[in-house]
């Protein structure tokens, strides 16, 4: 049974409770129980009604609410006992108090509410609040970095949070990829589900499987995945640039993992020696082409006839394109008497 019905199934044997409880008492008092019933009925339909709008209010902000109401309902209490209106009438007084209260009960609960948990040492200065930490804020993932494969080798290394939020139209996502005809979707679907087991399993990573957005119709995935994470104040894990820019937009905390890679790739500066495998021709007739295990793509000059070997080149110069940096190099033996580089692209 989904958590969703589970949590049907009790508003409705909730409100069945407040029917024959409002029925029995009725009886008993009026010798007719269809008021009392109706007045249940209403009364617990009404309480799921709250519930389903404070469906987006958290443990925690209630918990901030609370205490904002109580600090401002005691200095609330305080400015009523300096008697300052002790000279008025009683009507007076009871209007004055009643406004006094309401006041202040308001804006404690709003100022508590918009505090954060360190905002609070300086109310209670021998309770402290944990901290959370970079490594303990969890992160919600899509299904693109899932597929990806990478986030349990970037959790194990300790750099980001192991507190994984998988939603769950996120799962229903990679399900609909792994039952799909074409075989490319459906394989990779399989695989996402296959990573998420494997992840499940690990002791390392805590993941979860999140409910929240599950019932919402006729809106994006990205967008059910940026009010999530605002709504947990998490962080969302993503390789997608597009949901990267909509998420910065509305002040939600991301962390792209195309970015980091491309932060990490190491930078080849002129005169490094690299080992390079030649893997084919360049767009000169004396050109060779290798890569780097990052990816990055390095044009040998007169080393045509290494194709197929590895060898080791000098780093001699790298020229700004549209796909990014092109880098020259000279084979090892040759580096004194390199020519001058050339803006063409290999092939």
């Amino acid at each position: 049974m989904t958590p969703l019905l589970t949590v049907n199934l009790l508003r409705v044997l909730f409100v069945t409770f407040c029917a024959v409880v409002g029925a029995y008492t009725s009886d008993q008092t009026q010798q007719n129980f269809v008021p009392g019933l109706l007045a249940g009925i209403i009364f617990g339909l009404v309480l799921v009604l709250i519930d389903r709008l404070l469906k987006g209010f958290s443990l925690r902000a209630f918990s901030s609410a609370t205490f904002g109401l109580l600090l401002g309902l005691f200095f609330a209490n305080l400015l009523m006992a300096s008697q300052v209106l002790r000279y008025q009438p009683e009507e007076t007084q009871w209007v004055a108090r009643l406004v006094v209260y309401c006041a202040f009960g308001y804006l404690g609960t709003m100022l508590a509410m918009r505090s954060n948990r360190d905002e609070f040492s300086l109310i209670i200065p021998y309770v402290r609040f944990a901290r959370e930490t970079t490594q303990r804020e969890p992160l919600v993932i899509d299904t693109n970095i899932i597929i990806d494969g990478r986030i349990g080798d970037l959790c194990a290394t300790g750099f980001v949070s192991r507190s994984l939020i998988v939603p769950r139209f996120i799962l229903g996502e990679l399900q609909l990829l792994a039952d799909a005809a074409d075989p490319i979707k459906r394989e990779r679907g399989r695989r996402g589900l296959e990573i998420l087991n494997d992840l499940q399993k690990s002791p390392e990573i805590e993941l979860t499987i999140h409910e929240a957005g599950a019932d919402e119709r006729g809106t994006t995935v990205d967008a059910r995945l940026i009010r999530l994470t605002k709504l947990l104040r998490a962080r969302l894990l993503t390789n997608d640039q597009a949901l990267c820019q909509v998420a910065r937009l509305q002040q939600v905390p991301v962390l792209n993992l195309t970015d980091l890679t491309r932060v990490l790739r190491p930078v080849a500066a002129q005169g490094d020696e690299v080992e390079l495998n030649l893997v084919k021709e360049g767009r000169d007739p004396h050109q060779a082409v290798g890569y780097l295990p990052d990816g990055t793509m390095i044009v040998v000059n007169h080393a045509r006839s290494l194709i197929g070997r590895s060898v080791k080149v000098v780093i001699c110069g790298a020229i700004p394109t549209a796909a990014g940096r092109l880098i020259f190099a000279e084979l090892k033996e040759n580096a004194r008497a390199r020519p001058p580089l050339r803006a063409e692209a290999p092939s």
